[in-house]
């Protein structure tokens, strides 16, 4: 039945409020009260009325959040108010100075405190009048920043619409961008595997993804966003910290969970020990801990030196960083072809690990920070996962360093290396080069595409020297005779392979086209492929244009999608695959899969030690399960992670069973 114009501005406007809402519940509380598809069906209904009224549009309406077209700069604004740098506190001994200030300057020692986690983001701020979000920009020199409030309002967990009724007319929220690091590792694993470049750490990530022309190469890294402070506010009191974190909250601004209130400064210092040991078990980066006077008139009277306010804090982490023998470059060849150098190191403790190799990224990179072979170097763990070398201790050289020569051809073929001008790596570009074939084997049995189990480089590489296998279809053709000839497998190790195998043949055909390693093509734009032509068919078909078409899929994927599609020999894989029993259709509507899991249904809670929400769900469906937002009487398990949500009490209040991940995969059957 059609609206008129009043009803569907009525509806509109109900739509834009419950989708806000369970945007809120799903990226702020990681609680949602609906299921996927319900907020997908009420989310195209609100594109569909915009659609067809489109005088009802409005620049704060969800489905704006990748809607502005790219920019050709970033027009400068000035912040209401400045957004301070804090004065640093290294020790122990200097955080009490500062308190031994403060104390002296408000000439009392009764003074309570807030404790925040010091996120390694971007500082942003973000303008709200009347409640609606009208401007962010970056924080700039503190005076002047850049307006990118098209990027941010890409960020999901960032309001574009204050929830709640006491709302100021006019308010300057300030707040943190980030990267969660299992999203720095998925786009570093990604560009790795689509011959790109890997990112420094999650900072310069997150900061290099806030300032893209293009709102949607922002809206390509999932960032993150923690609320901490107000600037200008007007229409509303505040009297504390806490008080604005509270606030915060009740608009809708998630809030770091580990914020705390603090009566005495012994309880500052010890909340600091207590982090120092525990930074690494969040998934964001942290560099220290901010110290803030809980009280604002408090805070009004101390003031601000030079650019720093003498209210605040930052107590900061000793770093992350060694310094070693720089032995060897050496070069990895990779399932692209792309000549990846790396340090071959002398071995080192960092941060409870100990280190033999590092990325070296690429030759310019070798060059720019003058690395040679048998240099002393420092290195740290970007994000505290990947390491790698910061630069040489140039003082400590003996004159006996070799400057690194990168090689002119294949080191594993032989083969003529090319590099384009406007391309940081070079290339191998022999099709039949043994380092490409294994390495490409090895991603297409890796969890994130086929998730083959037992099938590690080592026992491809031998699959290969024995001849049975030569490319990735013919793992589907094996037989238990042939995988008795490889190594320490015995009957129940080559029927466990078989059945992984097998069970492969379930993946969706975003994994499956994600797995054949189409340079540049990684785990999301293999989603969007998917999600907007369906079928391999239709991928195969479609021109260059159409391809740098799909939102999100610039013309160089566009480009690699077309010429891998040129190859025969690659199209003859793909029929193999296909003729094998692959997916390479986009299920619609398709019944349950048979599997350990069928008719079961599971809930997600916490951080799971090793998979992410994807993975585990992509786990759970692949052998027949389902899992779902909402907990009931009904639900066969809760999932539990790390730091778990309120639906773990509700969970024990209807006894539903609360499993872990271990736990999930011995119910699968795939213990250890």
């Amino acid at each position: 039945m059609e609206q008129n114009a009043d009803e569907a501005a009525a509806r509109i406007a109900e739509l834009r409020k419950q989708i806000e809402y369970h945007n809120y519940r799903y990226y702020a509380l990681d609680d949602p009260v609906v299921s996927d598809g319900e907020y997908d069906r009420l989310f195209r209904e609100l594109v569909d009325l915009e659609r067809e009224f489109p005088e009802l549009a409005s620049p704060d309406s969800p489905t704006r959040r990748v809607g502005a077209e790219p920019q050709e700069r970033f027009r400068k604004v000035e912040h209401r108010q400045p957004m301070f740098s804090l004065a640093k506190a290294d020790s122990e001994d200097e955080l009490r100075a500062f308190y031994k200030r403060i104390s002296n300057l408000l000439e009392t020692t009764e003074i309570d405190f807030v404790t925040e986690l010091k996120i390694d983001g971007s500082a942003v701020s973000l303008t709200y009048e009347n409640g609606v979000l009208v401007q962010g920009a970056t924080r700039g020199n503190g005076e002047v920043g850049e307006d990118i409030t098209a990027n941010l309002k890409t960020i999901r967990q960032i309001p574009l619409k204050l929830m709640g009724d006491a709302i100021p007319t006019l308010v300057e929220v300030r707040g943190e961008a980030y990267l969660p690091i299992s999203a720095f590792t998925r786009a570093n694993e990604e560009r790795a595997a689509a011959g790109e470049s890997v990112f420094a750490n999650p900072r310069n990530s997150a900061a290099g993804a806030l300032r893209q022309l293009d709102p949607r190469a922002t809206a390509s890294r999932p960032l993150a966003f923690f609320g901490y402070s107000i600037g200008l506010i007007e229409g509303l009191e505040v009297g504390t910290q806490m008080e604005i974190l509270e606030r915060l909250a009740s608009w809708g601004f998630p809030v770091n969970p580990h914020c705390r209130h603090q009566d005495t400064f012994e309880d500052v210092v010890r909340y600091c020990t207590e982090w120092s040991g525990k930074r690494n078990t969040l998934d964001y980066d942290i560099d220290g801990i901010v110290i803030k006077v809980n009280r604002l008139d408090y805070q009004d009277r101390l003031g601000v030196v030079s650019r720093d306010p003498r209210w605040a804090v930052a107590f900061k982490f000793p770093g992350q960083e060694a310094t070693t023998h720089l032995l060897e470059i050496k070069i990895n060849v990779g399932r692209t072809g792309a000549l990846n150098p790396y340090a071959v190191l002398e071995p080192v403790q960092l941060a409870g690990v100990t280190i033999r190799t590092a990325t070296l990224h690429n030759e310019d990179d070798i060059r720019r920070k003058d690395i040679r072979e048998g240099d002393m170097v420092f290195i740290k763990r970007a994000g505290d996962v990947i390491p790698q070398v910061i630069g040489p201790v140039r003082e400590l050289r003996t004159g006996a360093e070799k400057e690194f020569k990168y090689p002119e051809k294949c080191p594993e073929c032989g083969a003529p290396i090319v590099r384009n001008e406007d391309e940081a790596l070079a290339y191998c570009r022999n099709p039949h080069c043994p380092a490409q074939r294994l390495e490409g084997l090895i991603h297409f049995v890796c969890q994130g595409a086929m998730d083959i189990r037992g099938l590690g480089p080592q026992t491809l590489e031998k699959m290969i020297d024995l001849e049975l296998i030569g490319d990735a279809a013919d793992l589907y053709s094996l037989k238990a005779e042939g995988l008795a000839r490889l190594p320490n497998f015995k009957e129940k190790s080559v029927q466990n392979l078989l059945t992984s195998i097998e069970r492969s043949k379930a993946r969706p055909f975003a994994r499956v086209l994600f797995a054949l390693g189409i340079r540049h093509v990684g785990e999301s734009i293999a989603e969007l492929l998917v999600s907007h032509f369906g079928e391999v068919d239709a991928i195969q078909a479609a021109s260059e244009e159409e391809i740098s078409a799909v939102q999100g899929v610039g013309p160089e994927i566009a480009r690699s999608v077309r010429t891998y599609f040129d190859v025969e020999e690659n199209r003859a894989l793909v029929r193999r695959l296909r003729e094998a029993g692959l997916q390479f259709r986009a299920a619609k509507g398709s019944a349950a899969r048979e599997g350990p899991f069928s008719n079961k249904t599971f809930v997600l809670t916490g951080t799971l030690p090793t998979l992410s929400r994807k993975d585990a769900t992509d786990f759970i469906e692949s052998r027949g399960g389902r899992v779902i937002s909402s907990i009931s009487s009904k639900t066969s398990y809760l999932l539990v992670g790390a730091d778990p949500g309120s639906k773990l009490a509700k969970a024990k209040e209807l006894e539903v069973p609360q499993i872990t991940e271990d736990e999930l995969k011995r119910l699968a059957g795939e213990a250890g």
